[in-house]
């Protein structure tokens, strides 16, 4: 396994934010940010979220939310699917639906919670739950803007699925009030992608 490594460079900026960026420098995108800090306000009570299912994908790849937050699945493919996680943050099974979309779950623990489909495997993506005050994900630029922080150093982590094989690990420092800090993280490997169902094998599986 790759060892993870990460550079933090703050520097002072009118608007602040955060850019994350693999160690060859291309930018990042669904990086997850927490920063862990006292809020000014009491957080706003969360909305349910969505994470559908279209030609056979789930979007969106990483979805943030706070611990408590419910969570629905909505099929917009005409094939059916499951939707499943062994995470010891969030366990469970959604049985093979179309557009009979099961009720929202709850998800009250914090951690990654990795989905996918037993019918399709090529179908992934992580829910991210989050305790911080601030926890939110960067756009295809690497970038994130950062809240307004109080005076100070404060712990923040990020994440990215392709940090290690298990899909589990942080990268941990301090972001200081009124900078903006750029983050290198090194990846992991690839894998090489696999070799597409023939149409039959398709249809054996999408009947399943």
């Amino acid at each position: 396994m790759l060892t993870l490594t990460a550079l933090l460079i703050s520097s002072p900026a009118q608007s602040d934010y955060v850019t994350v960026s693999s160690t060859d420098g291309q930018p990042l995108e669904d990086a997850v940010v927490e920063i862990y800090y006292e809020p000014s306000t009491s957080p706003m009570t969360t909305e349910v979220q969505s994470v559908y299912q279209r030609d056979a994908t789930f979007h969106p790849h990483v979805t943030t939310i706070p611990t408590g937050s419910h969570v629905a699945f909505p099929n917009q493919d005409t094939t059916r699917h499951n939707v499943y996680s062994f995470s010891a943050a969030k366990t469970f099974s959604l049985n093979l639906y179309l557009q009979e979309t099961p009720e929202p779950l709850l998800f009250d623990q914090p951690g990654i919670v990795v989905l996918g489909c037993n019918i399709h495997d090529q179908m992934q993506a992580f829910i991210v739950v989050s305790d911080a005050p601030f926890a939110a994900k960067t756009d295809a630029s690497g970038m994130l803007a950062l809240p307004t922080l109080p005076a100070g150093s404060h712990r923040m982590r990020v994440w990215h699925p392709r940090l290690d094989d298990s899909q589990q690990v942080w990268w941990e420092g301090e972001v200081v009030a009124d900078t903006s800090p750029s983050i290198q993280l090194e990846l992991k490997a690839v894998a090489p992608p696999k070799p597409p169902l023939s149409p039959l094998q398709q249809r054996f599986r999408d009947a399943g």
